[in-house]
């Protein structure tokens, strides 16, 4: 313990260890785990129906510029470094009457909200807001609809930057420069992005400055994960994908997006942390009982507790008593010496030989002390009536003093 204690001191101190070890201690208490695999989940479900919305929005509007549809929804599939390629040959735009195509397009729609409902349960938890304050599921629906434009603007911008990036070898010296500028134009532009998502999507008004360190360490860590990717791919999994057939493409798309769902989960830790004061937390507050806790450990429980307020009638109030004590056995009490019984009524000692009562008073000033129990009342409310007790015969005594 004395290890841990300056341990505890030292992260205490230091505002930078202590906002870390802040962050993830929120990330466990918020199960961010699970809330990232929700995401991973409803983004999986909710992938197709979106690509399929862009391929058949892009026939209809690039109708004839074949070449400019082929671009845009390259730039999209770029986006998944490790199943790009197949997801290529399988996404086909929606074709038939009008009414189908019609139908098709509101399915889609309605099956690319998942991701943003979940995104949204995220950030309502992140930031602790009360139940009675998050909207109802059809308000809340309408509201993901803002996704499907941010995602259209996330294409456009990344249309441009593929562009810039494969057109950056023609310039020679300049190539490496262009290349990098890319990378950066695309942290910045997604980060964007993630800035308005984590301003609509949540039930909490938050001010731009707010969330803003948290987008762009998902924006950063975005790229960094495609960066990774791409890597990976080229030094272990060429020409695996055709090995391993369907089973690769959903496995490498299942891991791709949960490696971002962290990533943005953590990021909305990171401005919950920073905004609401949760650090430095105490170091050992997760894994025992026993602990004086921080300022910032009662704001964190205060606000868990909180949020589970379901009417605004409601009335959620959190109180923090004493710490627990910490068992010492040098101040036990000691146990009983076999050499000297006592008495079990008055705890004297007793001579040796001398019987001790066991259950019963060890004298009659002691039983006098014993009170009659309550009188107790039957299912008719009436009391029951006292116990008869014996009393002397007046004339019995009489005739005794006769005698």
């Amino acid at each position: 313990m004395a290890l841990g204690a300056r341990l505890d001191r030292a992260q205490r101190r230091h505002r930078g260890l202590g906002f870390v070890i802040a962050v993830l201690y929120k990330f466990a208490d918020d199960q961010g785990g699970y809330l990232a695999a929700l995401i991973t989940f409803y983004a999986f479900l909710s992938l197709f129906p979106l690509l399929l919305l862009l391929t058949t929005s892009l026939a209809f509007v690039l109708n004839g510029h074949h070449h400019l549809q082929e671009q845009l929804v390259n730039s999209a599939l770029g986006q998944f470094p490790i199943i790009g390629d197949q997801l290529r040959d399988d996404v086909q735009a929606l074709k038939g009457s009008g009414t189908a195509v019609a139908i098709g397009v509101i399915g889609a729609i309605f099956g690319s909200l998942g991701v943003a409902r979940a995104i949204g349960n995220a950030l309502d938890t992140v930031w602790a807001v009360p139940r009675r304050s998050r909207p109802n599921p059809f308000f809340a629906r309408l509201r993901s609809l803002s996704l499907i434009g941010l995602l259209g603007l996330g294409l456009i911008l990344t249309t441009v930057l593929s562009t810039v990036t494969t057109g950056a070898s023609a310039f020679g010296r300049l190539a490496a420069g262009l290349q990098a500028l890319a990378v950066v134009l695309a942290i910045v532009g997604n980060a964007a992005l993630i800035l308005v998502g984590f301003k609509v999507l949540t039930a909490r008004s938050v001010r731009v400055m707010e969330i803003l360190p948290g987008a762009v360490f998902a924006a950063a860590g975005w790229q960094a994960v495609q960066i990774l990717g791409g890597y990976y791919i080229a030094h272990q999994l060429q020409g695996s994908t055709q090995v391993y057939g369907l089973f690769g493409l959903v496995l490498g798309l299942i891991t791709w997006l949960y490696f971002l769902a962290v990533m943005i989960v953590i990021a909305m830790e990171i401005n919950a942390v920073r905004v609401d004061r949760l650090f430095p937390r105490s170091l050992l507050s997760p894994f025992v009982d026993r602990v004086d806790l921080t300022d910032s450990d009662r704001r964190a429980y205060t606000s868990y507790a909180q949020a589970e307020q379901f009417k605004s009638f409601q009335r959620v109030d959190v109180t923090f008593g004493e710490k627990p004590p910490t068992a010492d056995p040098t101040t036990a009490d000691p146990a009983p010496s076999d050499s000297a019984p006592s008495d079990a009524a008055s705890g004297q000692p007793v001579a040796a030989g001398e019987p001790v009562a066991v259950g019963e008073p060890a004298s009659s000033e002691a039983a006098a002390t014993v009170r009659p129990p309550a009188h107790r009342s039957d299912s008719s409310g009436e009391p029951d009536p006292p116990a008869a007790t014996s009393q002397p015969d007046p004339t019995e005594s009489a005739g005794s003093k006769d005698g």
